[in-house]
């Protein structure tokens, strides 16, 4: 039989891509860190071209920071984290409604790393309030394993390795909370 019980708090992180980073950056950072608390991992820009979806909206090129914040959160709190980073888009948008970036949260946690989304597919659990979990990656035999629905960019070397510093990170994390207890 199983019992509910609340699981380990995760390790928030923020995708976020655009074509025009001098419009925002570094203004946009301490937006998410006084919402968040301290960013204690932020990417450098990585070439985001493993689709043009986004060109028509944002221009091209476009390119991705990844964010990890240094404190962890509930994992209930996802929805909430979706619902703000889409308000904080649109507070931005451009003319006509084009967003200047766009900011994908999610939670990284031992197992998995799950993103919210607004929109829904057959693998995407419904949370609430219009947002989805979708369940991007997995950890699995020493490393993260993609999914039929995996983005390309999320199953390829370069995220990867950035998620797995931040994975590594977030064990310590994990481990200095048991110790203060």
């Amino acid at each position: 039989m199983s019992i509910p019980k609340q699981p380990p708090k995760a390790q928030l992180l923020l995708s976020v891509f655009s074509s025009d980073w001098e419009q925002f950056w570094p203004n946009l950072l301490k937006k998410l860190e006084a919402r968040f608390g301290p960013a204690d991992m932020v990417s450098e820009p990585l070439s985001f071209k493993d689709t043009t979806y986004y060109h028509r909206e944002f221009g091209a090129p476009l390119t991705r920071r990844l964010l990890g914040f240094q404190e962890l959160v509930d994992q209930d709190q996802l929805v909430g984290i979706k619902l703000w980073t889409h308000a904080l888009e649109q507070e931005h948008s451009r003319s006509g409604g084009r967003r200047l970036f766009n900011l994908d949260p999610g939670l990284l946690t031992m197992e998995r790393l799950v993103l919210a989304t607004g929109k829904n597919f057959a693998h995407r659990i419904y949370l609430g309030a219009g947002i989805f979990a979708d369940l991007t990656l997995v950890y699995r035999n020493r490393g993260w394993k993609t999914l039929p629905w995996t983005f390309p960019d999320y199953a390829g070397e370069t995220l990867q390795s950035l998620l797995e510093n931040m994975r590594q990170a977030y064990r310590e994390k994990l481990a200095a909370l048991q110790v203060n207890k």
